[in-house]
C-alpha cells in the first residue's frame, strides 16, 4: 500500500525497502507493558495506604486467570466441551471423536466470573442491580451459576450449541454447511424456564489432566477418552440455579457471556488446582520437569546427553521409531542407499535400533537431538500450564470508585505510588470510565463555555443597566445632594449613600434570586426523575455556592455603582440647590 502523503527521501532510481509497517510494530508492541502486580497488591492491602480512603463501595477486585473446562450432555446423550471445541464424546461410556481439551484446556469462552462484592459478598450489587431475575436466584455456593440472556431474553445459537441445549451433531452440520459455501436455514427454538435450568456442567480443571506414572512422572490425559472418561464421573457439577436479564435502565451489560459463576468457583479452582499432585511435585522439584524428568536447565553437555537418554528410553514404540529415523538420517545421510533400507523397517525394529543406539550412543547425536527436538520448557510454564495460581500475583486488579473526584484522586494516589515504587514496578493502568466519559466530557465542556459566555453577556449587561439606574437615581436626587452638602455632608458620605443603595440592591437581588432557584428544583427534579426513571439524579444547590452568587451579586452592584456615586460625590452644592 502506498503512502502518498510521504515524501521520497532517495532517488527513483531502484527499489528500496520501507520499514513503515515493521516501525508501526515495533512502536505497538514497544508501548504495551506487562505491570509488576505482586507490590502493587501488597500496597493495597495496606489499609494505611492513601488510597484507601477514596476506595468505594465496590472496593478492590483481585482477578485470577483460573485454568479449567466444563462439558455437558447434549439433547442426544453427546458430551461436549462447552469451549466451543468442535468435537464430543458418546454417551454411556463409549465416546465418538475425539474430545478436543489439548489446545483449549483450560479456556472456556461461555464461562464468566461475576463482578464480587466487598468482603465476603459473593456478587457485586452493581450487578444484581443492573440484572433482573426472572426465574430461580443468584447463585449462593461455589458450583451455582447463573444462565445470561439479553435484553431480548435471547442467547446465541452458537452458545446454545456449545452449552449442550443444542444437539452437538446439528452444530457439526451447520459448521461444515458453512464452510463449503452452502445456504443454512436457521430455526428459532424456545425453551422455557424451568427447562434450561435442568442443564448440568461437569468442571475439571486444568491440573486433573495430569496422572502420576509408574515412573513418578505425569502423563497428560486429555487424549486419553477413557481416562477423560474416569475424570468425567468425578467431576464437579455446576448446576443452573437462575436465569438473568439486563434491566431496562442499565446503562451497559456488565456480563458478556452466557453463564455467570460466583468468586467462589474461582477460590474452589485455585485451591484444588495448588493441591493437585502435579503441582505438588512440580512444586518439590523446580529444577526438574515432572513430565519427562528432564532438567530445566542442564548444566553442560553430559547432562544433556544423560537427560537425552532418559528421555528416549521412556518413550512408546511409535516415538521410538520416530526418533531412530532421524538418528539415521544423521548418521548415515551421506549413503542414501543404506538409509532407505534401514527406514524401510517396521516401527518395532526402529524401535529396537534405538534402544541399540542408547546402549554405545554418540554424544553429539544426543546433544544435538536435545537441542533441536527436546525441549526442557520451564517451572514457571509448567506451573501455569498445571493451572497453579499465587494469590500473591492476580493477573489484573480493579479499583472502583463512588465518584469522579475519589476516581481522580485513585489516579493521583497511583501515581504517588509509581514515585516511590522501583522502575520495574512502577504502574501503567488503564481509567476506563476515563475513556468512557472523555467524549461525553468535551461535550459537556463545550456546553459549560457556550453557557459561561451567555452568562458573562448577561452579566455585564446586567451590569450596565444597575449603572444607569444609579446614575438616573443621582440625576433625580440632585437637589437632595445639595441639601445634605449643605447641613455638612462630605463627598465621602454622598458616595456611601449611594453605594449603600447599590449593595441593598445587590443582596435583594442574590437572595431573590436563589429563593427562586431553590423553588424551582422541585418541578426540575420531578422532570428529571420521570425522563431518566431513577432518583439518583438530582439537580440541587449547594449551600457554600448559595453563598458566593449571593456574594457575587453584592459585588457587581457595588461595582456597577461606583462611577454614578463618584459623580454625584463631586457635585458643586450650590448648583445642586438651584436644580428644580
Amino acid at each position: 500500500r502506498e503512502h502518498f502523503s510521504e515524501e521520497i527521501d532517495h532517488e527513483l532510481d531502484g527499489v528500496y525497502s520501507n520499514s513503515f509497517y515493521l516501525e508501526m510494530a515495533s512502536k505497538s508492541v514497544s508501548s504495551i507493558k506487562k505491570n509488576n502486580l505482586s507490590p502493587l497488591k501488597e500496597y493495597l492491602d495496606d489499609k494505611n495506604s492513601e488510597i484507601h480512603q477514596y476506595i468505594g463501595e465496590n472496593g478492590i477486585v483481585y482477578t485470577y486467570d483460573v485454568s479449567f473446562n466444563t462439558f455437558a450432555y447434549d439433547p442426544n446423550g453427546e458430551i461436549v466441551n462447552t469451549n466451543g471445541s468442535s468435537s464430543n464424546m458418546g454417551s454411556s461410556g463409549g465416546m465418538n471423536g475425539e474430545m478436543y481439551v489439548g489446545m483449549n484446556a483450560g479456556y472456556n469462552g461461555n464461562f464468566e466470573e461475576l463482578l464480587p462484592g466487598s468482603g465476603d459478598l459473593l456478587i457485586s450489587p452493581a450487578v444484581t442491580e443492573s440484572y433482573e431475575v426472572l426465574y430461580g436466584n443468584w447463585p449462593k455456593d461455589f458450583n451455582e451459576v447463573v444462565l445470561v440472556l439479553d435484553r431480548k431474553n435471547e442467547i446465541s445459537t452458537s452458545a446454545l450449541y456449545e452449552l449442550g441445549f443444542l444437539p452437538s451433531s446439528e452444530y457439526k452440520e451447520i459448521m461444515n454447511k458453512i464452510l463449503s459455501g452452502e445456504e443454512v436455514e436457521f430455526t428459532q427454538h424456545k425453551w422455557s424456564y424451568e427447562e434450561l435450568v435442568d442443564q448440568t456442567f461437569y468442571m475439571i480443571p486444568s491440573s486433573d489432566y495430569y496422572v502420576e506414572n509408574e515412573d513418578g512422572l505425569f502423563d497428560y490425559i486429555a487424549d486419553d477418552k477413557y481416562k477423560l472418561a474416569e475424570l468425567l464421573d468425578n467431576a464437579v457439577e455446576l448446576k443452573i440455579v437462575g436465569v438473568i436479564r439486563p434491566n431496562e435502565d442499565a446503562s451497559y451489560a456488565a456480563i458478556t457471556r452466557s453463564i455467570g459463576y460466583t468468586k467462589a468457583l474461582t477460590d474452589y479452582i485455585i485451591e484444588q488446582s495448588n493441591n493437585s499432585p502435579v503441582i505438588k511435585a512440580q512444586e518439590a522439584s523446580p529444577h526438574i520437569n515432572v513430565l519427562n524428568g528432564i532438567s530445566f536447565v542442564p548444566k553442560d553437555d553430559i547432562a544433556k546427553v544423560k537427560d537425552t537418554i532418559e528421555f528416549l528410553s521412556g518413550l512408546g514404540i511409535s516415538e521410538k521409531a520416530k526418533f531412530s529415523k532421524d538418528i539415521i538420517t544423521a548418521m548415515y545421510g551421506e549413503n542414501p542407499a543404506s538409509v532407505e533400507m534401514i527406514l524401510s523397517m517396521g516401527e518395532a525394529e526402529m524401535a529396537a535400533a534405538l534402544d541399540e543406539f542408547l546402549l554405545e550412543p554418540e554424544d553429539d547425536i544426543l546433544i544435538a537431538m536435545y537441542d533441536l527436538n527436546i525441549s526442557p520448557g520451564s517451572y514457571e510454564d509448567n506451573m501455569k500450564t498445571f493451572g497453579f495460581v499465587s494469590l500473591d500475583v492476580p493477573s489484573s486488579i480493579s479499583l472502583y470508585a463512588d465518584n469522579f473526584e475519589d476516581k481522580d484522586a485513585i489516579s493521583t494516589s497511583i501515581e504517588n505510588y509509581n514515585m516511590t515504587a522501583k522502575p520495574e514496578d512502577q504502574i501503567t493502568y488503564t481509567d476506563y470510565v476515563g475513556l468512557l466519559m472523555s467524549s461525553v466530557t468535551t461535550i459537556v465542556n463545550v456546553i459549560s463555555y457556550v453557557l459561561i459566555a451567555f452568562v458573562a453577556v448577561s452579566l455585564i449587561v446586567s451590569s450596565i443597566m444597575i449603572g444607569i439606574i444609579t446614575f438616573i437615581s443621582v440625576l433625580e436626587r440632585t437637589k437632595e445632594i445639595g441639601i445634605l452638602r449643605a447641613i455638612g455632608a462630605s463627598k465621602r458620605n454622598i458616595s456611601q449613600v449611594f453605594n449603600a443603595e447599590t449593595f441593598i440592591v445587590g443582596v435583594f437581588a442574590g437572595l431573590i434570586g436563589v429563593g427562586i432557584t431553590l423553588i424551582l428544583l422541585v418541578p426540575i427534579n420531578a422532570i428529571i426523575h420521570a425522563a431518566a426513571n431513577t432518583t439518583d439524579i438530582n439537580a440541587s444547590l449547594p449551600v457554600y455556592n448559595a453563598v458566593v452568587l449571593v456574594v457575587l451579586s453584592m459585588l457587581l452592584t457595588l461595582v456597577a455603582g461606583l462611577i454614578p456615586s463618584r459623580k454625584a460625590a463631586k457635585k458643586d452644592p450650590v448648583e445642586a440647590l438651584r436644580t428644580e
